[in-house]
């Protein structure tokens, strides 16, 4: 069932991405535009409760488009023009498949997977609706659900597992990295698609702090941005698609999290920038004043949906963590003081000049790679070149999100969390990634116009100044190609590693010993983990309430040595699971309860404890 169910899926991501073309939407931009069309169209049926019926229709509506189109195409009704398959088509579609291979044997690890990003699709999955104020189990309510709901059509139609939630989420990865390759000139040049392909594998060097075997969307806003600032760039000559893509692409990132609003700024700039571009006609007034009614038009179109999700978040929950709440951010300022931010500001500091810092070295090493493509180009080349200019704007952006994080720390974290820096790599890692993508993606035109021959259609073989450059050029696509791959796989064998480095975590281990429970329920579980950080920091109570979808797990590594307290602790739970053995939980079992404990999952009795089969369905 799960494979007809991937097929049925496969078929209405190709009807949507069909579609898109026929609505003259960029062929390298139609995958991406397609997944986030179905994301508006699902969060619609969530926000009016209907999102278990939005998945059928949303999903059938791509096969009936699929079959429309093919119906069309075969009375030749519909012709579209294909170019065929390059070099980088075939690196995508490989390297692509083997990483979701690997990423659907993948289990799930971090702790902000069960915290939120996990949770919430499960809980989206089996009940079929967005959480409400009665639905504790969700914490995190006011975080946007778009990549969720994405998720959730997905593993709907697979079967949820976490391997399932991971590949949907790369899909939409993937999707949007094929974008970059719409900025290229000439797709015919290996060395420049390649280029373009070494920068995808390059920037999951700077996401290695969470892979991509996990939920998290920090890279999932770097991607996005990417493709949205392709877009804006290659429909410059058409202002109504360019106007729906800002608005669509804006939307959906205002809905994958509220930290978005720094990349939509930046879209927003951009686009602004594109606008003012085009050759002007009739009064400078007139045009200008037209030109800020379009670009505002279209952010406004872009932030309804976002609008809608704070109206919800404000009528449903009383109190909901990481809301955007000015109140809120001026009792955080006041309890911690101005100490509390000065010692924070050290910290900060202190990262951002550390050489270990992965988010520093790479500010430096596309700084480096800048300058010096802009140094070879304008004295090797004799060509002017605007990579300087771009450095001074990317490093600006750097700045920019440098200041926006640390208002983060001071403003919206507990003190303890903010002193550690607790996720900065992580969140400057998508800032690194923005960056990169967005230098790689110049630099590559700016390499193709310096290119002997400009006229595409006069490229051949022999096209080249001399024998020099025609052996450097094939040289250098060889290299690029092969640093393309490895790259790439360096990344699937990281995953591997990760996954089987990861074989005696407690997710894992709780795998073995009982079934995963799929129906919402406020049953009291105890989840024995022998490690007290896992404990104090909550993750081992996050893994089983997401686990055993219950509001009502707890975690714990010591327990009492006395006989009445330990037993009054035990009764108060209902099951009780072991995944990894505990000395001072089995000593106690012995000495209070006479009774043998070993790894497993138990029911709780008034007397003693009962092993439940791992294979049997509980909930």
């Amino acid at each position: 069932m799960a494979f007809i169910g991937l097929i049925f899926f496969a078929l209405s991501l190709i009807g949507y991405s069909s579609t898109m073309r026929w609505l003259h939407i960029n062929p390298y931009l139609t995958w991406i535009t397609g997944i986030l069309v179905q994301i508006m169209f699902l969060y619609v049926f969530a926000m009016v409760g209907w999102l278990r019926v939005g998945i059928w229709v949303v999903t059938s509506l791509g096969v009936v488009l699929l079959m429309t189109r093919l119906i069309l195409g075969y009375l030749g009704k519909v012709a579209f023009h294909y170019e065929g398959l390059h070099f980088f088509d075939f690196w995508m579609i490989f390297l692509g498949l083997v990483m979701a291979l690997v990423l659907f044997r993948s289990p799930l690890i971090h702790y902000d997977n069960f915290s939120h990003w996990a949770t919430i699709v499960k809980f989206m999955t089996y009940t079929g609706h967005l959480p409400g104020a009665s639905d504790t189990i969700i914490s995190f309510t006011s975080y946007p659900p778009a990549t969720a709901l994405f998720i959730t059509q997905f593993v709907t139609f697979v079967g949820f597992s976490s391997g399932a939630m991971l590949v949907a989420q790369f899909a939409l990865i993937w999707a949007a990295s094929y974008a970059v390759f719409a900025t290229l000139r000439d797709r015919t040049r290996g060395l420049n698609s390649l280029l373009l392909c070494l920068t995808i594998a390059i920037s999951y060097v700077f996401n290695i702090n969470i892979r991509l075997n996990n939920l998290l969307v920090d890279y999932v806003l770097a991607i996005l941005t990417v493709a949205a600032l392709v877009g804006i760039f290659v429909y410059r000559h058409q202002p109504r698609i360019q106007l729906a893509h800002v608005a669509l692409f804006s939307g959906t990132l205002l809905l994958v999290k509220n930290s978005a609003a720094f990349f939509v700024v930046i879209i927003a700039v951009y686009y602004l920038y594109m606008l003012f571009q085009r050759s002007s006609h009739g009064h400078w007034v007139k045009y200008t004043l037209k030109t800020l009614g379009i670009w505002l038009g279209a952010l406004l179109l872009g932030a309804l949906p976002f609008i809608w999700w704070e109206i919800h978040v404000k009528m449903t929950f009383t109190v909901s963590k990481h809301e955007i709440n000015a109140q809120a951010y001026s009792q955080q300022l006041s309890h911690d003081g101005l100490h509390g931010f000065i010692a924070i500001g050290q910290q900060f500091l202190k990262q951002i000049f550390s050489w270990g810092s992965l988010s520093t070295q790479g500010f430096i090493v596309l700084n480096l790679l800048l300058i010096g493509g802009w140094a070879i180009v304008k004295y090797v080349c004799h060509r002017p070149n605007i990579l300087l200019k771009l450095l001074g704007w990317l490093d600006l952006i750097s700045l920019l999100y440098y200041f926006s994080l640390l208002g983060m720390y001071v403003l919206s974290m507990p003190y303890d969390e903010a002193i550690t820096l607790d996720g900065f790599e992580r969140y400057m890692s998508t800032t690194v990634v923005l960056n990169l993508f967005i230098g790689a993606i110049t630099l590559v035109r700016v390499i193709d116009e310096v290119f002997y021959e400009q006229d595409f259609a006069e490229r051949t073989p022999r096209n080249f100044k001399n024998l020099w450059t025609k052996n450097g050029y094939q040289l250098a696509t060889f290299l690029v190609m092969f640093f393309a791959v490895i790259m790439m796989y360096s990344e699937i064998n990281g995953t591997n590693f990760t996954n089987n480095y990861n074989r005696n975590t407690v997710p894992v281990k709780l795998t073995k010993i009982a079934q995963p429970w799929t129906q919402l329920n406020d049953t009291k579980v105890l989840i024995v983990d022998p490690s007290q950080v896992e404990v104090t920091t909550y993750y081992a109570g996050y893994l089983a309430n997401y686990y055993f979808f219950t509001n009502n797990a707890t975690g714990q590594a010591t327990f009492s040595k006395h006989r009445a307290a330990f037993r009054k602790n035990l009764q108060q739970y209902e099951y009780v699971a072991i995944p990894k053995r505990d000395k001072s939980f089995t000593r106690g079992m012995k000495k209070f309860y006479h009774q043998s404990i070993d790894t497993g999952f138990y029911q709780v009795h008034r007397d003693h404890l009962s092993r439940v089969p791992a294979t049997a369905k509980v909930k």
